[in-house]
């Protein structure tokens, strides 16, 4: 009796210990926010960035339709754009939406511009005008297909700035509803500046499975919604809710092809820090000049929307995969409310 006893004690103790060891890497399937930053001369006069919504369990059936991922595959993000052949928004895969290549291992240590551009031709050319539909190649063909409808957005960001994931749990089921939700709609662009920009697409993402957290502001950016206010506001979610769990990473950028980027402003901070020319001509009309000074005043007070950078961890291309495990506790730093 007491060697079966004996025999019994190791086999459950054998059981825990392979489930111990199994458990972190079953532990995957989450959303990132991605922040990015500002670049280029379109950077210099509207300096809030780009944003866009990373899922370890949602893939792209196509880049317009969605689907649960299958073992091996890492994800895709999906963002909104300005103008790429009329959709609303897109779905990538995680590695060639960050570096235009399929595995992390043919990403360059540098890159130039030239190199850049073949490298997201190629990825476009290959795996993403074949998917799209007759009515949006047909005006994608001669020399400047590549820059006429927008594509060169859809992959090699990180060629263009560096970028921050704020990567919080999803559940199945949420995944599941969105992907209906999202192949439901009506794909088709409808985009705004000030009214439907690829903030507002990320909130809505957002908002789906946090409800009602997350809405445009009329202090300090005037009821326009920007990528450092849905990253603020998804920290200010984490630090009122026990048990929400989020953590920030660092996808630099790659560089050679561009001079490094600067943080994300808001639209406040761009008109005051920056004395953005083209906000404030979008801004000011919209908001009247009394509403514009009290934007102004606001940012000053506090509407700069503090975020918690510093300890974001560093990701190379080689430990982007860190994106599918479940986010750690968010630093101590941010756990106190302001």
């Amino acid at each position: 009796m007491g060697l079966r006893n004996t025999r019994r004690a190791k086999g459950i103790g054998l059981a825990l210990i392979l489930l111990a060891a199994l458990g972190p890497a079953r532990v995957r399937a989450q959303a990132a926010l991605l922040m990015e930053e500002p670049y280029g001369l379109g950077g210099t006069f509207n300096p809030t960035g780009h944003d866009a919504v990373y899922f370890a369990r949602i893939c792209a059936a196509t880049p317009v339709k969605l689907r649960r991922c299958r073992r091996g595959e890492m994800g895709a993000v999906i963002a909104r754009y300005k103008n790429v052949a009329g959709y609303d928004w897109l779905a990538i895969p995680v590695i060639p939406y960050l570096y235009a290549v399929r595995s992390a291992g043919e990403v360059p240590a540098q890159a130039q511009r030239k190199a850049v551009t073949a490298m997201r031709r190629a990825y476009i050319a290959a795996h993403v005008l074949p998917q799209v539909d007759p009515s949006a190649r047909s005006g994608s063909r001669g020399d400047n297909w590549y820059k006429r409808q927008n594509w060169y957005e859809l992959a090699g960001s990180a060629y263009d700035r560096r970028i921050y994931a704020f990567r919080f749990n999803t559940t199945e089921k949420q995944d599941d509803a969105f992907i209906a939700h999202m192949n439901a709609s009506r794909n088709r662009s409808h985009f705004s500046l000030v009214r439907n920009n690829c903030a507002d697409f990320a909130a809505h993402v957002l908002d789906f499975y946090f409800p009602h957290a997350f809405h445009r502001r009329i202090l300090p950016d005037a009821f326009i919604t920007t990528p450092r206010e849905n990253a603020w506001e998804l920290e200010r979610y984490a630090r009122r809710h026990p048990g929400f769990e989020l953590t920030i990473d660092e996808i630099p950028q790659v560089p050679g092809n561009r001079r490094p980027t600067r943080i994300n402003k808001s639209v406040a901070e761009s008109l005051v820090v920056s004395g953005d020319v083209l906000l404030a001509g979008v801004v000011l009309p919209y908001a009247g000049p009394y509403l514009a000074g009290t934007v102004c005043a606001d940012f000053l007070a506090w509407g700069r929307y503090p975020l918690e950078l510093k300890a974001a961890e560093v990701l190379s291309p080689e430990s982007v995969a860190a994106l599918e495990t479940g986010p750690a506790a968010l630093s101590a730093k941010v756990s106190a409310e302001r």
